[in-house]
């Protein structure tokens, strides 16, 4: 399963965002380097399209998507030739396919002097181009020398992929920042590089700075216009409200004008992130959210249910979820014609609805 690395300073916020995501227990202190090993957790990804299909049939059961996380060591500068827990952290990072970085905006007196999510950010990719910097130079000698023996063009286009990277990086800017083509991205695949993962950026808030979220978090955002998505988020206060009985933390959020608050933001941009999207079935036993890869065709959806399905594929019938609320039932859409067949060669799209008809 893909997995999202939660990466951050010492004392950022990240094993509070983490605990509150998964219901974990990382250790959180005020000093550095409380987190000195890598914690893994699984988080929910709340649906509101789940929740209206599932209210539609009664279902006795309903079974939402999840996305995996990994709590990373701090991160200090320097880590890139192995200052503070630099070997654990990029360790971390590396056995992470999407990273979220999480950025603290506020002072805090247990760890004293004031805060600036942008000086976060430019110590994180700084540490993070190093390290990708030095990966590319211990590899570029080898791979021009390999590619003078051979003369084919696939080493010839790694190379000059390896050194367009590596100007980027000696200039400073992330290889998620450097506008590469799919071309570059794809010879660069075998060399694991921190700055191709997919990124989040998450601005932690404090309780004050809620109210004008939207200045704190413009300046990162516009750092990374393009490149990455900008939440901002009081992971403090998220993490007290993901505490509460459901109905205490609604009540709390709404108090506040926060809705349903930012984690579910989170947990749906990490799972889009990681490149996952949802087909939904629903009925009265049970409504679930089911996962597949982007682009996938019907057939394998139907394999996310069980092998048995995409072995034995015939077709699906297909509806996409605001078509079947609206009709108000699976046999309502039936009895209207509105239930499309599909063949082996359909891709599904997130928000389908689905039932597989297939040979046992």
């Amino acid at each position: 399963m893909e997995r999202l690395g939660i990466v951050g300073r010492p004392n950022a916020g990240k094993s509070s965002l983490f605990n509150a995501l998964t219901g974990g227990s990382a250790a959180v202190a005020p000093h550095p380097f409380s987190t000195t090993e890598t914690n893994v957790g699984m988080a929910q990804v709340p649906d509101h399209r789940l929740d209206a299909l599932s209210a539609m049939s009664a279902s006795r059961k309903t079974v939402r998507a999840t996305v995996e996380l990994a709590d990373v060591a701090g991160l200090v500068a320097g880590s890139s030739t192995g200052e503070g827990l630099g070997n654990r952290f990029l360790a971390g990072i590396r056995e992470a396919d999407a990273l979220c970085l999480v950025l603290r905006a506020f002072e805090d007196p247990n760890v004293g002097g004031g805060h600036d999510a942008l000086e976060d950010l430019e110590v994180l990719e700084l540490e993070l181009v190093l390290a990708d910097a030095d990966t590319i130079e211990n590899q570029l000698t080898k791979r021009r020398k390999a590619a003078r023996a051979d003369r084919s063009s696939t080493l010839a286009a790694e190379v000059a992929a390896l050194e367009v990277a590596l100007d980027h990086l000696q200039a400073g800017t992330p290889l998620y920042r450097a506008g590469l083509s799919s071309d570059q991205r794809q010879a660069l695949r075998e060399y694991f590089l921190l700055t191709t993962k997919p990124v989040l950026a998450v601005v932690n808030l404090g309780e004050d700075q809620v109210a004008d979220a939207d200045a704190v978090v413009k300046p990162v955002a516009a750092a990374l216009v393009g490149s990455a998505e900008v939440l901002g988020v009081s992971v403090q206060l998220e993490a007290e409200a993901a505490q509460l009985p459901d109905a205490e933390r609604d009540e709390l959020l709404e108090g506040l004008g926060l809705g349903e608050g930012a984690l579910p933001r989170v947990a749906r941009a990490a799972y889009h992130l990681l490149g996952r999207r949802t087909f939904l079935t629903t009925g009265e036993k049970e409504s679930r959210a089911w996962t597949f890869r982007a682009g996938a065709k019907a057939p394998e959806c139907a394999g996310v249910i069980h092998s048995d399905l995409q072995r034995g594929f015939i077709r699906a019938e297909v509806i996409h979820w605001h078509e079947l609320l609206e009709l108000g039932s699976w046999a309502a859409a039936k009895d209207v014609g509105k239930l499309r067949v599909e063949g082996k060669d359909y891709q599904v799209v997130d928000g389908d609805v689905l039932e597989i008809r297939f040979n046992v």
